[in-house]
This record gives C-alpha cells, structure tokens and sequence, in this order.
C-alpha cells in the first residue's frame, strides 16, 4: 500500500477530517424512476466526490479552512479521480493511502423530484480503513478531528477511535463525530465507548432512531448527551434540528433554499460548525452558520457545487434570520 502524490496544501491543517472517500454517480431530479426497459434521458449525469471525509473537507476549503483528509481510495481511475479532486481544492491528501486490493468505494444516487435520494452504494477501499490511518495527521495536534461515518466502516473499531479522540483532547483539540446508520444494527455499545470523548455528535434523526428505538428528536439528543456526549446536534432536514448541550436545549428551524439535491448537506453541516468552532464562536452561532451552510449544499446536484464561499454565508446569515425555540429538557 502507498500515497498518493502530496497535494500542494501545507501539511499540518488544523482540521483533520477522517473516514470516508466515496466517488457518487448522481441524477439531476428526474420526474420518477424507469419502468423495466425504460430508458429516461436527463439533461447530463454528474460525477462527483462524496463520503462523509471528503465532502467536509472539500466544505471547509469552500470556506477557506485548510483541511487535511485521512481515508481510502483504490489504485483504479476513481482513485485518482477522487485524490486529484482533493487536491484540486485545496486539500491536503498525503494521509489518503492506495488499497491495492480493493476498489474505490462508488455510489449510485437516484434523485426523485419530491421522494427522498436512493443509493446504491458499494464499501470498496473503506472496508479497510482502521484508526491507526489517522496516527501520521493526528502527529501534529489538529484543533479539530472530524469522523465521517463512523458506524458504516468495520475496521474503525470503537476503542481506536476513542483512543484517538481522547488524545486530541487531551492536547486542546476539539471531536466532532457523524455517524451512518445503514438498518438496523447493535450501535449502542461502540457509542458508549467513543461519546465521552465527543464534543460534537452530529445524527440525523432517522440515524438516531435506528440507534436508540426512540423517535422523539429531543429524546434522542438527551439520551446521547447523557452518553457522554459534550454537544448533540439532531439534524432533521427541512424541519431545522434540535441542539442539546449543558447549557442550551433548543429547536432551530431551517434555512430556505430551493432544494434540488441533499446529498451532502449533513457534511457541509459539519464543515460550517466547525468553522464556528475554530473561531470560537458560541454554540448557538455555531448552529446558524452550520445551517446556513448546510443549506446551501442542496441548492445544486452533487455533493460540493452549491456549497457557500465564507462571504456569501457570511452575507446569508445577515439577510436571513432564523426561528429558534428553548425546550424542555
């Protein structure tokens, strides 16, 4: 196994985004899906970086934060397609390592106007990544570590990771941690493990109601928080999220845009809260600025092209406010 060329980013990058690299065939929004036989022709089929890891990552170089990438890729066209779109961006892609024995994780995205995506999804390259990946960028003490997808990947085992977290920490750093849900599966264990060294655990709540058998988004956030969990942000689409913290319980609607394709919202999400973070921002700004940016990545088809430069979601949240609602714990 080895690396790719190192992109021309400057090694180290205070954000370290880890997990995974998938590349995404995508429709634009057709108006159903084919019959048997059927052909249906689109205006034009979009090949685009995804996996949690790289759409943060290519996120925050949207917003001018360098970020480096640990995950990998397969030594086959889209293995490189995927590295030389990283490094294209800005992002630093040294830690990406070449798995000769396993092609480049792919998914197909089927958009349906007015349904919800489907996915056809193959692991490939992923199915080796294992958290001593993340030991040559973690060398130099990121001030955030971000986990995409964790849960979906069956080499990153539970105590590495926490062991990884922890460290960040305990040099001053801060954790943010995604998950994927595929179905129904035994998520509690490997949570309690890593969700004491969390600053920031970011599950949809559809994520959360396989996790936890509990619907409630409030809920959800609770029993996550009372895990270990510092922050817990339950994202529900166009019906905004609940936050969860020691100091704020609240429900904050959601940014209009004119939707086209969620595929990466929930990363570019991530990438505008940690924004906020790395300029310690308080958390409620943190969540306007993750949501703002967060919706901006639907408004086009792929997982990268809508994303707002740090002027224009700057400028957004000026010109738009946003309806925010205390709980009962």
């Amino acid at each position: 196994m080895s690396n790719p060329p190192a992109s021309p980013s400057s090694f180290p990058s205070p954000v370290v985004c880890a997990g995974m690299i998938v590349v995404d065939h995508l429709t634009p929004p057709i108006d159903r899906l084919p019959k048997s036989g059927e052909l249906i022709a689109v205006d034009g089929l979009v090949l685009n970086i995804g996996g949690g890891a790289a759409n943060t990552a290519m996120a925050l170089s949207r917003l001018s934060v360098p970020a480096s990438i640990c995950a990998r890729v397969g030594d086959d066209a889209f293995g490189r397609f995927a590295t030389e779109t990283l490094q294209a961006a800005g992002v630093e892609s040294s830690a990406v390592k070449i798995d000769g024995r396993r092609a480049t994780s792919q998914t197909l995205i089927l958009n349906v106007k007015g349904e919800d995506r489907r996915f056809i999804h193959s692991v490939g390259a992923n199915l080796g990544f294992v958290p001593a990946d993340m030991d040559e960028a973690l060398a130099t003490s990121p001030r955030v570590l971000h986990i995409g997808y964790f849960l979906i990947l069956p080499e990153l085992d539970a105590d590495g990771l926490a062991e990884r977290f922890a460290r960040v920490r305990k040099a001053g750093g801060q954790t943010l941690l995604d998950v994927v849900t595929p179905g129904p599966g035994a998520y509690i264990e490997p949570l309690r493990k890593v969700l004491p060294h969390t600053d920031v655990f970011v599950p949809n709540t559809d994520e959360a109601a396989l996790i936890l058998g509990e619907t409630d988004p409030l809920r959800q956030a609770r029993i996550f928080h009372e895990m270990g969990a510092r922050r817990v942000v339950v994202t529900r689409g166009e019906h905004g999220l609940v936050s969860y913290s020691g100091e704020n319980r609240l429900q904050m609607g959601a940014y209009p845009v004119d939707f086209v394709d969620g595929s990466g919202g929930g990363d570019a999400f991530n990438a505008g809260y940690i924004l906020g973070l790395l300029e310690n921002r308080c958390e409620i700004d943190c969540l306007k600025l993750a949501s703002a940016v967060g919706a901006s990545c639907v408004r086009a088809v792929g997982t990268t092209a809508g994303v707002f430069s740090r002027p224009e979601a700057e400028e957004f949240l000026r010109r738009h406010p946003i309806t925010l609602e205390p709980v009962d714990a």
